[in-house]
């Protein structure tokens, strides 16, 4: 917390003095008689509770509002931060063969999607300064999340994603990169990449995969694929058991049109990958990361929850409570 005018403060001090100067001891009575002397005895007498009470209201609702005053926030400070100054657009597959489980993470069949964003949710979280969006396709292509720096919004995006939730019959790679690609083409970055991951061939969609990489070479953004699954046939999951409830398999062909991939990278100055176990998704991910580094200053701003409200307003009903009570139930005289 911090104030925005912590001078006022200062007058804090006051209030000890005036207290101190205010005593413990009420006013004498202001009756007249014709000789003090009767009233001799009770001069002395010290200031009732009810007194005592109401001044400390008194005190407590000149505190609240000195530091209302000093405007006290919830903030962060302005500061000035190096980060990276790569805009990313990360291309995901969720087509319905996604769902094949030849990766294995201690010991347990992972499907190659989840595998997928297991590995990206870390990348994402080493790249903390990097603006990355999301591309999801399979059919058709679509715009998951925008280039943001709010990565906790990518991550729920990302985690909120599942097989079925589009059309996953097809495989749409070059419209998938189109849309990738349009996400980057006016920004201007000191570097550009595309990270497209996918299992299969381009069977769907509008736009040629090479018409769509010959657009990022122009623009000069840099096409990372990968090719994910094991080679040979991968297993997936056809249904269960109806007596031990495990999970039967049955074996396809793995259809992951390498050639094509690699001459998306090749053309935009990228790298094709092959991920054929969890270790080497990892890796490439991690080189991925090591090639793509460059820093540039960006300024972040303040944001500030202002709290004197907070403040104002008992700080007014507690002096409008002692006002109320010392002229009514605790009325001196006259």
């Amino acid at each position: 917390m911090s104030f925005a005018h912590p001078y006022f403060l200062l007058l804090l001090l006051i209030l000890p003095l005036a207290a101190w100067l205010k005593g413990h001891r009420g006013e004498p009575p202001a009756f007249v008689y014709s000789s003090v002397q009767l009233l001799r005895g009770i001069l002395n007498i010290n200031r009732g509770n009810p007194g005592s009470f109401l001044w400390a209201l008194r005190w407590l609702a000149l505190t609240l509002l000195i530091v209302a005053l000093a405007q006290p926030r919830l903030t962060k400070s302005e500061t000035q931060v190096h980060a990276s100054g790569v805009d990313i657009v990360v291309a995901l597959d969720m087509s319905g063969s996604m769902v094949s489980e030849d990766f294995e993470v201690q010991g347990k069949r992972v499907n190659r999607f989840n595998m997928a964003r297991d590995v990206l949710k870390q990348f994402i979280e080493k790249r903390p300064n990097d603006r990355i969006g999301l591309v999801v396709f399979a059919s058709q292509a679509f715009i998951a999340t925008p280039l943001t720096l709010d990565h906790d919004f990518l991550l729920q995006n990302l985690e909120r994603l599942q097989i079925g939730v589009i059309d996953e019959n097809r495989t749409a790679i070059g419209s998938a990169l189109s849309t990738a690609v349009n996400r980057l083409r006016e920004l201007k970055s000191k570097s550009k990449i595309v990270i497209l991951m996918t299992d299969g061939q381009n069977n769907s969609g509008k736009v040629a995969p090479l018409t769509a990489a010959e657009a990022a070479q122009a623009l000069r953004i840099k096409v990372y694929t990968i090719g994910v699954g094991m080679r040979g046939q991968a297993p997936m999951p056809s249904g269960r058991n109806p007596f031990t409830g495990e999970t039967v398999y049955q074996w396809i062909p793995v259809d992951i049109d390498e050639g094509t991939l690699q001459k998306i990278a090749d053309r935009t100055e990228g790298k094709y990958y092959r991920a054929d176990n969890s270790e080497r998704f990892r890796a490439i991910y991690a080189e991925i990361d090591k090639l793509e580094k460059t820093e540039a200053e960006i300024k972040k701003f303040a944001y500030h929850r202002e709290l004197f409200t907070f403040l104002i307003s008992p700080g007014l009903g507690l002096l409008l409570l002692e006002t109320i009570l010392r002229h009514t139930v605790w009325r001196r005289l006259p």
